[in-house]
C-alpha cells in the first residue's frame, strides 16, 4: 500500500514539472507591465523577461493589446501594533499594496482580455498569516488575495489568467532595519504617555532585538520570486499560487492551515510581551 501511495504521489510531481515547463512562446510579441520597477523584485523582473525577449514597459498600448501587468510596487512600514497607528497610516499603506493594484488591473484590464493575457499580484505570506505587530501590511496583503481571487474567477470566460505570487521574507528595501528602526522611533515618539506605560519603556529595544535576529533568516536570492513571476508570465500552464522562499513553504503555508488557537499560541509564544500583559 505505501508503494503505490509513493507511486502515486511520484505521478503527480512528474505531471505537474511536466506541464508546468511548457513556456507560451513568441515572447517578442508580447508586452509586460511591470510597476515598482526601481528596485528589488520588480527591477530584477524586468531585466530577467528583458533577456529572455519580452517587450517590457512601464505602460504599452498597441493594437496587440497587454500581454501581462505584473503589480510589484509595495510598502511594508509602519509596521506596529494597531494602537499605535493612526487612521491615516492604514489609509496610506492601503493606497499602495490595495488601492494602488485595483487601479492599475482596472486601467489596463481592456487591454489584457484583448491579448487573452495575464494578471500578476503581488501578495505575501501575511496575506495568509498576520503577524502581531506587523501594522497594516497583512491587511493590505489579505485584500490582495481578495481582489485576486474574485478577478480570477471573472475573467476565466475571457481566457484571461490572474496569478498571486506570495513570497515568504526576502531581504528587499521595504523590509530595510535602518528604516524600519526610524518608523518604529518616530510612532513611539508620538504615543501618549498612558499606552506607552502599557507597553513599558523597553519594548521598543526589545522589538527592534527581535527584527535584528529575524535579519539573518531573510532569503537575498531575490531570483527565487523572479523565477515565480516569470513562470506566471511565460508559462502555458502557470500556478493559481505561488509560494516563493523556504520558509513561505514550510512555515507560512503549513502556519495558514493549523487550527486558530494553534497559531494564536505559536505567536503568543514568539512576540515581545508588553509590560502590563496580564498573561
Amino acid at each position: 500500500m505505501f508503494l503505490y501511495l509513493l507511486g502515486l504521489v511520484a505521478f503527480i510531481f512528474l505531471y505537474r514539472w511536466n506541464r508546468e515547463r511548457k513556456r507560451v512562446g513568441n515572447e517578442s510579441d508580447k508586452y509586460v507591465y511591470i510597476t515598482g520597477c526601481d528596485s528589488g523584485f520588480g527591477n530584477l523582473l524586468a531585466r530577467h523577461l528583458d533577456k529572455l525577449g519580452y517587450r517590457v514597459v512601464a505602460s504599452c498600448f498597441t493594437e496587440k493589446g497587454l500581454w501581462a501587468v505584473v503589480n510589484n510596487a509595495g510598502v511594508a512600514l509602519p509596521a506596529a501594533p494597531y494602537e499605535w497607528l493612526t487612521l491615516e497610516d492604514f489609509k496610506s499603506m492601503l493606497d499602495v499594496n490595495l488601492f494602488g493594484v485595483i487601479a492599475v488591473v482596472l486601467s489596463i484590464l481592456p487591454l489584457i482580455k484583448k491579448a487573452r493575457g495575464r494578471v500578476v499580484n503581488m501578495s505575501s505570506v501575511n496575506g495568509r498569516v498576520s503577524v502581531p505587530g506587523g501594522g497594516p501590511y497583512s491587511i493590505s496583503k489579505y485584500g490582495v488575495e481578495a481582489f485576486n481571487d474574485g478577478l480570477r474567477r471573472q475573467m476565466l470566460p475571457f481566457g484571461v489568467k490572474v496569478l498571486c505570487i506570495e513570497p515568504g521574507a526576502f531581504k528587499t528595501a521595504i523590509l530595510n532595519l535602518d528604516a524600519a528602526e526610524r518608523s518604529s522611533k518616530e510612532l513611539w515618539d508620538r504615543l501618549p504617555q498612558e499606552i506607552k506605560e502599557d507597553f513599558g519603556s523597553l519594548y521598543l529595544n526589545k522589538l527592534m532585538t527581535l527584527f535584528k535576529q529575524f535579519q539573518p533568516l531573510m532569503d537575498d536570492d531575490l531570483m527565487k520570486v523572479v523565477s515565480c513571476m516569470e513562470h506566471a508570465i511565460s508559462a502555458v500552464h502557470p500556478r493559481t499560487r505561488y509560494s516563493a522562499g523556504w520558509d513561505a513553504k514550510f512555515l507560512w503555508l503549513p502556519l495558514s492551515y493549523m487550527p486558530t488557537f494553534i497559531t494564536d499560541y505559536l505567536f503568543y509564544r514568539m512576540m515581545v510581551k508588553p509590560e502590563k500583559s496580564v498573561m
